[in-house]
């Protein structure tokens, strides 16, 4: 069982629990301790009428609980500022970082500016090479599973 923090674009959830089912499928499990926002939730935060700090510290919180990071990669993932902070934060806490392109891409998307600077591995949704990941094996691939160059991640193993 592994303790995962999946960071993502909230529109992205279905494939929070697609990657989860993916890999159960597999028999590899994965503890969850992701934030979904819940659409009345979602309203007061756009209002903003819950502070940038709590919510912080909140993911904070999840994140400490967490071995990994993932992250859901989606054409739109670039753009969501929470992303970008989410894998700084995990950066900061010493945690892998494993980008992982949303099922069905065919063809590049823009990453994360700091997933760029801090991921350990970025894969395709495929079920052995996100496994690979998650046990420590370094990887770059673009959304089609073929090989890309590294970023400028680093690598951990837990």
């Amino acid at each position: 069982m592994k303790n995962v923090f999946v960071s993502h674009h909230h529109k992205d959830d279905s494939s929070v629990d697609g990657l989860t089912k993916m890999l159960s499928g597999k028999e590899y499990k994965i503890r969850n301790s992701s934030i979904r926002v819940k659409p009345e939730n979602q309203e007061r935060i756009d209002k903003d009428k819950i502070s940038n700090r709590t919510i912080e510290r909140l993911l904070r919180m999840k994140m400490r609980w967490a071995s990994q990071v993932i992250v859901i990669i989606g054409k739109e993932t670039h753009q969501r500022k929470w992303v970008n902070w989410e894998v700084q934060a995990a950066h900061k806490l010493g945690k892998p970082i494993i980008g992982v392109y949303e099922s069905g891409l065919k063809n590049k998307v823009e990453l994360p500016e700091n997933l760029k600077k801090y991921a350990t591995s970025i894969v395709g949704w495929r079920s052995a090479t996100v496994i690979s990941a998650l046990e420590g094996e370094s990887q770059f691939q673009n959304p089609d599973g073929t090989p890309s160059p590294k970023t400028d991640g680093r690598h951990i193993v837990c």
